[in-house]
């Protein structure tokens, strides 16, 4: 899926340890925190960023202390997307991405409100590909769940 959407270059963590595979990169963005942040370090390229997305409560706390220390002793860049500094220059050029169709959110189911506990499930038994949304639904009409979906219906 994530080349689908435009990337290079995918590894699959359960599959290959990015750590000792010897390549070098540019950008790492983590989006499980599955290694610690000094061997995200080795594997970067002397100017390479490395961008914590999620983790453990452990790979958190590298990123947010060890990140700018990190940071600030060479020309790497680490840190956590939670802290990003977000600006009015970035947030135009994201939209117009979105507005051309560059950026497209992955969505790959929607629950109703009142459904929540079971979309919440789902997430926890880590199979998600993409974005699992709640809707509201303002008029107050039943929506099927993904597994109620009628049959040959999109979910």
């Amino acid at each position: 899926m994530a080349r689908s959407i435009g990337a290079d270059h995918v590894i699959d963590y359960t599959q290959e340890d990015v750590t000792r595979t010897g390549q070098r990169y540019d950008l790492i963005l983590a989006v499980n925190g599955y290694h610690p942040i000094f061997a995200y370090r080795r594997v970067l390229r002397p100017t390479g960023r490395h961008v914590l997305v999620g983790g453990s409560k452990a790979h958190l706390y590298q990123a947010l202390l060890l990140g700018p220390v990190i940071s600030r002793a060479g020309r790497q860049k680490m840190g956590f997307m939670g802290i990003a500094k977000i600006n009015q220059k970035d947030l135009v050029y994201v939209k117009e991405l979105i507005e051309a169709g560059k950026v497209v959110p992955v969505i790959e189911t929607r629950y109703p409100l009142r459904e929540t506990a079971e979309a919440l499930r789902y997430l926890e038994e880590g199979h998600a590909r993409g974005k699992v949304i709640i809707t509201v639904d303002q008029n107050h009409k039943t929506e099927q769940s993904p597994d109620q979906s009628q049959p040959g219906g999109n979910a």
